[in-house]
């Protein structure tokens, strides 16, 4: 089991920049997939992007180019850079962990911090 606390949300113009922060309740270096998700109000969870114990990240077309997720697992933190924000970013970004067992599959998600962006 493992518990995810997002930070770093928050308020900011078009063009500006975020960087969130999920801190795992334990040790992430073996957690085989970690990733943000965003929810924008009526639409649906969507993947922003995932890394990979072993290294791999993967970006959702939205944030291509100006989304970066990084992992330090030294601090069991997960991190989610956003430069060069747009309006249609604004949404809940939820931290997720995906842990696969030989049995069972199990996804962790965070409370979720919000983002905002003016135009």
């Amino acid at each position: 089991q493992v518990q995810l606390t997002e930070s770093g949300g928050g308020l900011v113009q078009a063009g500006g920049s975020l960087r969130l922060s999920c801190a795992a309740s334990r040790s992430i270096s073996s957690i085989n997939r970690m990733g943000w998700y965003r929810q924008a109000p009526g639409k649906q969870r969507e993947l922003v992007a995932t890394t990979t114990s072993g290294g791999s990240t993967n970006y959702a077309d939205s944030g291509k180019g100006r989304f970066t997720i990084s992992r330090d697992n030294a601090k069991n933190t997960v991190y989610l850079q956003m430069n060069s924000l747009k309006p249609e970013d604004t949404a809940v970004y939820y931290c997720n962990a995906f842990i696969q067992t030989p049995l069972n599959a199990y996804n962790y998600w965070g409370q979720g911090t919000q983002v905002n962006v003016s135009s």
